[in-house]
């Protein structure tokens, strides 16, 4: 159905190629993915087929792309624009992006139907209700008329899904459809992804760097670096028996489980006590109504002990950040007592506030955002050395280049702005200026969820070393189960507010005691696993 042949991208007739001789094929009802790090070519390679390329950036002479017999690179605009759509859809990493926000989702999946095959409204409402109905939204109706902003992101994900569905197109590009999802909202779109597709032998070329996802989902596997495509073929033999270096080094990134369990800082003394807390946030005003309350921490307790890693997991929504915004004095709790070193953690701007936060810091999950992007660097990492009176202008600067070289970044990036660092590298800005000043207590909130695999590891890596270092004891909190599987002393899972399961990493990965603690592992797709050793293996022959 889809051949490319020789596909190159530059940026200009005689810029930098940012795809270089790209080939594969795809037929009707089976699933390609092509996987790599950030900036590898894979998203522009996948929007090239639809002609979405961003200026400047244009397809060679030379470049083939061949769907249905009709080489797509040399169609006119109006023919192209009639495939675009109705026989190639397209679901795009970011669903409140790609849909228009000032749009009812009734108008926007009747677009398509609209433009394409000329339908009746009765009509495309049967049909776009029908569809929802089919992805499983409790009001269909009522969603017709509402809005994007209205829904989760597991939500909207499914409603790009179903729009672009709606058409049944030959062939779907879903670019990175499951990122910054929790686990169990991912498998569910996932598995909504290949029931639609396989009803219509749709085939499905899927963008992404979790091998994991891929190793369950997908036939075969293009692995592109830098823009060329160093290894393809059946996804099982590449991810397991990976030949190239660069793929044996993606795979050697996932996160594995250390082979000698939990340390045993996790018998330490309390560093912070949290006893029946209770968090609400109060409803919204409307014109001439509020809409009720909501209960994000509902009745939780539970110890963190000097130098252990407790990882916090459970679904989007469950109160995971709350709870650690809360810990550390910035949402202030309803009911129930917050004690650090002995001492009540008190809500305001008290004296005794500010002193036990400055023990107390936080690595916020968007780095881009928590940021100041007016600031330099330097300036970023030494704010919080400003409020130690016995360091001066000297003393600042010496300890930010003692700390940029712990978190393994280069002095010469102390004078650039957050814009102008990688993804990567923001994150190890944001974990400096939280460990300036040597604190006993540190919220690591989602740290990873958005990096590459190379990155991640990095990152994970990264924060045991300091801990290790320092003796710091942190609150991960996460919904990537393998990031937690590497890092975490105890695990606590996050249910609607409450905690519904604690323990030993080992125990509870290996022998969950609740249903929804076994329903977040079945759903996790970590295919490190299947040869993990030491301590994971008992997992491995299990799945």
């Amino acid at each position: 159905m889809l051949s490319v042949r020789s596909l190159s991208i530059s940026a200009g007739p005689a810029g930098k190629r940012i795809v270089d001789e790209l080939s594969f094929d795809l037929a009707p009802g089976d699933m390609l993915a092509l996987v790599g790090e950030s900036g590898s070519g894979k998203t522009m390679a996948a929007r090239s087929i639809l002609g979405l390329l961003p200026a400047p950036l244009v397809t060679t002479p030379d470049s083939e792309i061949r769907f249905d017999g009709y080489d797509l690179t040399r169609l006119e605009p109006k023919t192209l624009r009639a495939i675009r759509g109705a026989q190639v859809g397209m679901v795009f990493q970011e669903p409140m992006v790609s849909l228009n926000p000032a749009i009812t989702i009734g108008e926007q999946m009747a677009e398509g139907l609209r433009l394409h095959r000329r339908m009746p409204r009765a009509e495309i409402r049967d049909r776009s209700l029908a569809m929802l109905e089919r992805i499983q939204i409790k009001d269909p109706g009522k969603c017709l008329v509402a809005y994007p902003h209205e829904f989760s992101g597991g939500m909207r994900q499914r409603i790009m899904l179903a729009s672009v569905m709606l058409l049944k197109p030959r062939l779907l590009i879903a670019d990175e459809p499951t990122t910054a999802l929790d686990t169990l909202v991912q498998r569910d779109v996932l598995d909504l992804m290949t029931e639609l597709t396989r009803e219509n032998r749709t085939a499905v070329l899927l963008i992404s760097h979790d091998l994991g996802m891929v190793s369950h989902y997908v036939d075969n596997v293009v692995v592109m670096r830098e823009g060329k495509a160093v290894e393809q073929g059946n996804s099982a033999e590449v991810l397991h028996s990976p030949r190239h270096e660069y793929t044996r080094r993606l795979v050697d990134a996932l996160p594995k489980r250390s082979a000698g369990g939990s340390r045993a800082a996790s018998s330490g003394d309390p560093l912070i006590e949290i006893s029946n807390v209770v968090i609400d946030y109060p409803g919204r005003r409307r014109l001439f109504t509020r809409t009720e309350p909501k209960r994000a921490v509902d009745g939780v307790g539970l110890t963190i002990r000097r130098g252990e890693t407790l990882a916090l997991v459970g679904a989007s929504g469950s109160g995971k950040t709350t709870l650690g915004r809360a810990i550390v004095g910035l949402v202030k709790p309803s009911s129930g007592t917050i004690t650090f070193l002995g001492k009540t953690i008190a809500n305001g701007r008290s004296v005794d506030a500010r002193a036990q936060r400055r023990d107390m810091q936080i690595v916020f999950q968007d780095p881009y955002s928590s940021l100041d992007p007016r600031q330099r660097i330097a300036d970023i990492v030494a704010e919080p050395l400003k409020l130690d009176a016995g360091m001066d202008g000297r003393k600042r600067t010496i300890r930010v280049d003692e700390i940029f070289d712990e978190v393994g970044l280069t002095r010469e990036l102390l004078q650039r702005f957050p814009h102008e660092l990688s993804g990567g590298q923001r994150q190890r800005v944001a974990i400096a200026r939280a460990i300036a000043r040597r604190p006993a207590f540190v919220v690591a909130d989602e740290p990873v969820s958005a990096l590459d695999m190379t990155v991640q590891k990095q990152i994970l890596l990264l924060i045991r070393s300091l801990q290790e270092r320092y003796g710091f004891a942190c609150l991960f909190v996460s919904h990537d189960l393998g990031a937690v599987e590497q890092v975490a002393d105890r695990v606590a899972v996050m249910q609607d507010g409450r905690i519904v399961e604690i323990g030993d990493r080992d125990d509870v990965f290996d022998n969950p005691q609740h249903p929804y603690t076994r329903s977040l592992l079945d759903a996790a797709m970590l295919i490190d696993r299947r040869f993990a050793d030491g301590a994971g293996a008992k997992r491995a022959a299990v799945q």
